[in-house]
């Protein structure tokens, strides 16, 4: 997959995926532009001293009015991967309502304003796109969400929108898809479940290449589609 000259768009690329997916969209030639938070949240980035790697403080990605800027800063966008997203354990009973909008906020807000900036930009642009969401998976098997339902339904949302965008931009040459990982092998869910199968998880770089085929220019006809990587769980 050759990415020469594109300019692509990761949001969550400081993060275990987005590192794996802004690693390899360097190696294929891509400018990358990475939003960020804080400054602490690049400091164990491995790939912020790359010539290619455009970091921009944009603050939460819920803010509409940050999302517009971050893109208008993207010369000729070719593609917009969205990685951000949140997760929380919690029963409905015990969920009020701050918590879910918590996960609506991180999880769909983020991604649905990312998307309307990513449409706006490839419009002026007219050589159409590609477009990656994140759901999960149970944001496709829903009774998997036990005991998350917030989050559930927050992936879930992000699974419906990503669908109905592919509908409304293909006349415009922008393909949209997402990918539904399962519980993927990283530090952080290594040192949460420690007793788990871990060989049996996802790799980030496994997921991280079906990510980069759906955004690249060899992906020609694949669009509204939530490509389960599960791995062998």
């Amino acid at each position: 997959m050759d990415f020469r000259d594109r300019h692509i768009v990761v949001t969550g690329g400081t993060g275990a995926l987005g590192s794996a997916v802004v690693g390899a969209l360097l190696e294929a030639g891509a400018s990358c532009h990475v939003p960020y938070l804080t400054e602490a949240k690049t400091q164990n980035f491995l790939h912020r001293s790359h010539p290619h790697v455009h970091l921009v403080a944009t603050g939460t990605l819920a803010d509409e009015a940050a999302v517009a800027r971050l893109f208008d800063t993207v010369p000729g966008l070719w593609a917009s991967i969205h990685l951000v997203g949140g997760f929380a354990m919690s029963p409905v009973s015990e969920t009020d309502k701050a918590a879910l909008m918590q996960q609506i906020e991180t999880n769909l807000v983020t991604c649905f304003l990312s998307c309307r900036a990513a449409v706006r930009a490839m419009a002026r642009g007219k050589a159409g796109g590609r477009i990656v969401n994140v759901a999960s998976r149970p944001a496709l098997e829903w009774r998997a969400g036990a005991g998350m339902a917030a989050y559930t339904a927050s992936k879930a949302a992000v699974a419906a929108l990503t669908t109905a965008l592919a509908e409304e931009v293909a006349k415009d040459g922008i393909l949209v898809n997402a990918v539904a990982p399962s519980i993927m092998d990283t530090p952080a869910n290594r040192k949460a479940m420690p007793k788990t199968d871990h060989d049996a998880w996802p790799k980030v770089e496994e997921v991280a290449r079906t990510i980069l085929f759906l955004a690249s220019p060899d992906n020609k006809v694949t669009r509204g589609t939530i490509a389960t990587v599960y791995g062998r769980t």
